[in-house]
């Protein structure tokens, strides 16, 4: 293995149509400006990407992107990001994944990978640090995800990106594998399948990648453990029960979907609890290459080893439909993972099938409760059967054809993952202007409203202001990229924070947002990334990047129609109180939304302004 000092910076773009390869390198204005991961992706996709173009067609770019920190010594770097435009939202899409796809293409010696055009029949593409090679596959047709990762023959330090028979039938949400991880959001699985591509296998193990400063890198790393030990939710509930903990903390909360996010909390979500998955299951750690974390869990079922759902799954096929079963929760997650469909959005689809089964809206078997109904469902939305094929456009599509708008959970046309907005004003918000649509890790606020209680919920108070810090961090976060859960340490264990009493910190929150944004230490964070590439970079460059490469995804979408209408939430949320809540408050989004766009710098309909995007350099003087 080769050692190499910093970054490779080399970018691998392939035309599939004429099957030839370009490769060109990373400019250093490039890398201050949008970083790496889905900055630099985004940054690269404005150039290529014609606004309008179907999402379906050989003309959309599916951009793969690593960064610095990929398969460094990092903590819970093993990540990479997607990018390209979504065939569920029709918007720009981005998505990031750990698995070991990402570490392979960087120690291959390239950062990126880009895909255009389209293959005349199924292939598969394999690289390596030298040659690129096309393989038509016709007998890889209908595979699923773990039947094909068997067809190749890879290492620990190779890897692959598989779609299964959703992405090849076009299912507006399927996704992408890297191992046992997902680009799970947007639809990234139908573009590779729209593209006749079942597989990228890439053979790495070339190249290995030191930090240009050693030492100081080393010392932020033993900091960055530190903090992530420390902390409760990465350092406890997250290592010994994954994501699946936070659901003691949402049905308390009064924030769990339940029945199509008819009501925040139910009386049997205990028996769903990643408490009783670790008791059921004698679940261990399952996790990333390079993770500390360990939020990623398998288990025991019937002497077979399972993968223990995330929490949004759980939230999502659980309560939201009235399923209480982790058995069968657990089989639904393992056969979307065979069929490449994303959870969250199939999930909530047949909520909201059942909802307008149960209205006269539409003929089907789906129920609330009812578990075969949804095990056929999801074969048929693979396969696009019958109100299968249906279902597989989503629950915006499905709710445009027959009726039921307002119980159609989305926003921008993705489905809203398992927080209630109703019990989370601030997250009731980042939904609303998140870029690629329903998504809690455009900024995730709930936490500081509901787990922590350092943002009262029912308050429009900092709200605005928390959602745009957020944003920039979680966009710079990505682009380095590193796992998103680091903050949780990275940002509440640094001293000021961690020794401040809690009442103290959530009064100065609340009442001077601005001040305690300031004091905010997000250090460790451009530490590492200048530590390892050599780039320099301070807190206040790496959040200006955080701003540039979110203001850039969302001057993107506003060239595909993207304004203050399609920032909404569904009625459901605005206009309707949880069955459980005596007081049926709803999400007071107008005057959130307002503040939001002045603190932005967008106008009153939510379009960037020509002198911010000047300032930011997304375009020229």
């Amino acid at each position: 293995m080769q050692k190499f000092v910093g970054t490779p910076n080399r970018i691998l773009e392939i035309d599939l149509n004429l099957q030839t390869i370009r490769i060109f390198e990373i400019t250093a204005q490039e890398r201050k400006l949008y970083l790496g991961g889905k900055g630099l992706a985004l940054s690269l996709l404005a150039e290529r990407l014609v606004p309008g173009t179907d999402a379906l067609s050989p003309d959309n770019v599916l951009i793969i992107m690593t960064g610095p920190l990929t398969g460094t010594g990092a903590p819970s770097s093993s990540r990479f990001a997607a990018v390209a435009k979504s065939p569920l939202t029709d918007l720009i899409v981005t998505s990031t994944c750990g698995g070991s796809f990402g570490n392979a293409l960087k120690t291959a010696g390239y950062e990126g990978l880009i895909l255009r055009g389209k293959l005349a029949e199924l292939s598969v593409l394999t690289i390596d640090s030298q040659t690129m090679k096309i393989e038509p596959s016709p007998h890889l047709l209908r595979l699923t995800i773990p039947q094909t990762q068997k067809h190749f023959a890879i290492g620990k330090n190779d890897g692959s990106l598989v779609i299964g028979p959703a992405g090849e039938n076009g299912v507006s949400y399927a996704n992408i594998a890297s191992g046992d991880r997902f680009l799970g959001r947007g639809g990234l699985g139908a573009v590779m399948g729209s593209k006749n591509l079942k597989a990228v296998v890439v053979f790495g193990n070339t190249y290995e990648y030191l930090p240009v400063y050693e030492k100081e890198f080393l010392k932020a790393k033993k900091l960055a453990i530190k903090y992530i030990n420390r902390n409760h939710t990465t350092g406890d509930d997250y290592r010994f029960f994954g994501t699946a903990s936070n659901l003691k903390y949402t049905n308390k909360e009064g924030i769990l979907p339940v029945r199509n996010f008819a009501d925040g909390t139910h009386p049997k979500a205990g028996q769903i609890s990643g408490e009783e998955y670790a008791r059921l299951f004698q679940t261990k750690p399952d996790a990333c290459q390079r993770c500390v974390i360990l939020c990623g869990h398998k288990g025991t079922l019937d002497g077979e080893k399972v993968h223990i759902p995330e929490y949004e799954t759980i939230g999502m096929f659980g309560s939201n439909l009235e399923v209480f079963d982790p058995q069968a929760i657990i089989e639904w997650n393992d056969l979307c993972g065979e069929l490449g469909i994303d959870t969250i959005s199939a999930a909530s689809t047949i909520a909201f099938a059942m909802e307008a089964t149960e209205k006269g809206l539409m003929e089907s078997d789906l129920k609330f409760g009812c578990i075969k109904s949804v095990t056929d469902m999801l074969y048929d939305i693979s396969d696009r059967k019958g109100i299968g094929d249906w279902l597989a456009n989503g629950s915006r599509w499905l709710s445009l054809k027959i009726g039921g708008t307002e119980f159609a959970n989305h926003v921008k046309g993705m489905e809203l993952p398992a927080y209630d907005p109703r019990g989370a004003w601030g997250q009731g918000l980042a939904y609303a202007v998140a870029n690629r649509g329903g998504c809690h890790l455009s900024a995730t606020i709930f936490p500081l409203e509901n787990f922590f209680h350092l943002l009262k919920p029912h308050t429009m108070r900092a709200k605005a202001e928390f959602v745009v810090f957020f944003e920039n961090l979680y966009a710079a976060v990505n682009s380095i990229p590193t796992c998103l859960f680091t903050s949780f340490a990275y940002v509440l264990e640094p001293p000021l924070v961690h020794y401040t009493w809690d009442r103290l910190l959530a009064l100065v929150m609340q009442f001077v947002p601005r001040l305690a944004l300031k004091l905010m230490d997000i250090s460790i964070f451009p530490n590492l990334y200048s530590n390892m590439s050599g780039y320099p970079l301070s807190s206040r460059e790496f959040m200006q990047a955080g701003e540039r490469i979110h203001v850039l995804e969302r001057y993107l979408n506003t060239l595909e129609g993207v304004d203050r209408e399609q920032d909404i939430l569904p009625d459901r949320f605005l206009k309707e109180g949880r069955k459980s809540d005596p007081e049926q408050k709803v999400v007071p989004l107008r005057p959130m939304l307002e503040k939001y766009y002045r603190l932005r710098g967008y106008d009153a309909n939510g379009i960037p302004l020509p002198s911010l995007l000047k300032k930011l350099s997304i375009l020229k003087e």
